[in-house]
């Protein structure tokens, strides 16, 4: 009879703790990279690429500093090389010897002919074909809430005239599935935090319809957008653009 109580004890345990195991919520720290040269000079930057400038690996170091304490089990980046640079500086800033795994799915938005022009002659057109006066009366309206992100991308890929400009649908897809993928990668370690390291729009893209928060902002370059992935395959988003890690690593 002990026999038994104690097989029955052992097999339990077993149970409960691989139950844990795989049942660990998973907090994905999702930043932007740091500012570039495109950003300073407001020039489209989708696939294209330009370095991070001394401000923008000044942001980036500061976010490192700004996250010690917190560890992570995986890091990822897209495989644009401000997003490599940036989470290369982070973890040399925070001290951590870990891969960095690129994704290819974590790319910025497409702009197809629009990439390397100045931001005016993309959203000018795009503001037109939505029925404004000026890229900045739209930018003004989604300030306000006025107009969303989905509705925006959609309009420069209908006013971008090669057809290599991505829709809002392709830049979703493909960033919610890169999430789900590295979700799923890190729960089957047991859980635990991942660091990934994206793009503006591509982010927005992808938790547009993860939240009921009014998307109404521009993520700021280094800003942490944290994301819970339960046990039952839920995302939830916790935070957005959330700028606290700067500041404390100042």
């Amino acid at each position: 009879m002990k026999t038994l109580y104690k097989s029955i004890s052992v097999a339990f345990v077993f149970i409960f703790t691989m139950s844990n195991a795989f049942a660990a919520d998973v907090y994905l720290y999702v930043t932007r990279h740091g500012k570039t040269m495109f950003n300073t000079t407001h020039r489209v930057q989708g696939w294209s690429d330009t370095p991070l400038t001394k401000p923008g690996i000044e942001v980036a170091q500061q976010l490192g500093k700004g996250l010690k304490g917190t560890d992570f089990i995986a890091v990822y980046s897209s495989d644009l090389g401000r997003a490599r640079q940036t989470a290369r500086v982070i973890l040399e800033s925070k001290g951590d010897n870990v891969d960095i795994i690129e994704m290819e799915g974590l790319r910025e938005t497409c702009f197809g002919l629009f990439e390397g022009d100045l931001d005016p002659n993309m959203w000018g057109p795009a503001a037109k074909h939505l029925g404004y006066v000026s890229d900045r009366e739209l930018m003004n309206d989604f300030a306000a809430g006025k107009i969303t992100i989905d509705k925006m991308m959609d309009a420069l890929k209908a006013v971008e005239q090669s057809g290599d400009a991505e829709s809002y649908q392709q830049v979703k897809n493909r960033m919610q599935e890169s999430l789900t993928t590295i979700a799923k990668a890190a729960q089957e370690q047991g859980g635990g935090n991942v660091l990934i390291v994206s793009h503006g729009m591509a982010i927005l893209a992808m938790i547009n319809e993860m939240t009921d928060t009014p998307i109404k902002t521009q993520l700021g370059n280094a800003s942490v957008t944290k994301i819970r992935y339960t046990d039952e395959g839920k995302f939830i988003v916790e935070s957005i653009g959330d700028m606290s890690y700067i500041e404390k690593g100042k």
